[in-house]
């Protein structure tokens, strides 16, 4: 199936990409992001917030925007 991912992290990039059917926010996590801790991320689906097992459907937006950007300093 397919589902717009966006990809908040560095520079980004959002494309539409098939996945299987079934698959779960956790599961597109670990195969999109490989060293990424899922809680320095804010995870949304259709803009909102997703639990770590929702199961993706078709035409879904998916977003994994980093909360915590690396070299950056506390003001």
């Amino acid at each position: 199936m397919k589902i717009l991912f966006i990809n908040n992290d560095g520079a980004g990039f959002a494309d539409h990409i098939e996945i299987a059917d079934g698959t779960t926010v956790e599961q597109l996590f670990r195969k999109r992001v490989n060293e990424g801790n899922p809680a320095d991320y804010l995870i949304r689906v259709n803009r909102q917030p997703a639990s770590s097992d929702q199961v993706l459907q078709p035409g879904d937006r998916v977003s994994f925007t980093p909360t915590k950007i690396e070299g950056a300093g506390r003001t």
